[in-house]
């Protein structure tokens, strides 16, 4: 049962009871002292110019804060730099220290064969993909399809290049670390 429905059983309203209540009256009163308003001639009042709603600042609570937000954002912008510089710098000591590793890596295993072996590989791989592509392009024969089938190719051999290399590793040329 919805609410009007309920409302339309009970008893009537009288005609008292219709009519909305009295809006409350403000009390006059002749008593009140007139020596606490503001005089209009005193330096209390302000003027303002007629562009004041144009300005990007109208109040002084609006330069106080926009002011704190540039000095908030240039703490944190020094604060990132400081950062940033203190992560390349880590970056950068991290990669020289590795290109170092690599580096010494590759001068102490430069007399085994499955390094040279997989140099040699890459090179000639590299070599005729490039040579090979080029005359596809040339001919005017190079699609998506053939990119895709060599990138498969290229994949595979990686792949086995990788588990024979593991293999020789392990079992008959143990890289030197």
């Amino acid at each position: 049962m919805s609410y009007a429905a309920a409302a339309a059983k009970g008893p009537k309203q009288s005609a008292e009871e219709k009519r909305a209540p009295a809006p409350p009256e403000v009390e006059h009163s002749e008593s009140a002292s007139t020596a606490s308003l503001i005089d209009v001639d005193t330096d209390s009042v302000h003027t303002v110019p007629s562009d004041f709603s144009s300005q990007p600042i109208q109040t002084e609570t609006q330069m106080d804060r926009l002011e704190h937000e540039a000095v908030a954002a240039e703490a944190r912008a020094k604060e990132a730099a400081s950062k940033a510089s203190k992560k390349f710098s880590e970056e950068e000591k991290n990669a020289k220290a590795k290109a170092k590793k690599a580096a010494g890596r590759i001068e102490a295993n430069s007399d085994n064969p499955v390094f040279i072996g997989n140099a040699v590989a890459i090179v000639a791989l590299s070599a005729g993909l490039g040579f090979g592509a080029y005359r596809k392009y040339a001919a005017n024969e190079l699609t998506w399809k053939v990119v895709g089938a060599w990138t498969g190719v290229v994949g595979l051999f990686a792949a086995g290049d990788y588990y024979l290399s593991q293999y020789l590793f392990k079992n008959k040329y143990p890289p030197k670390k």
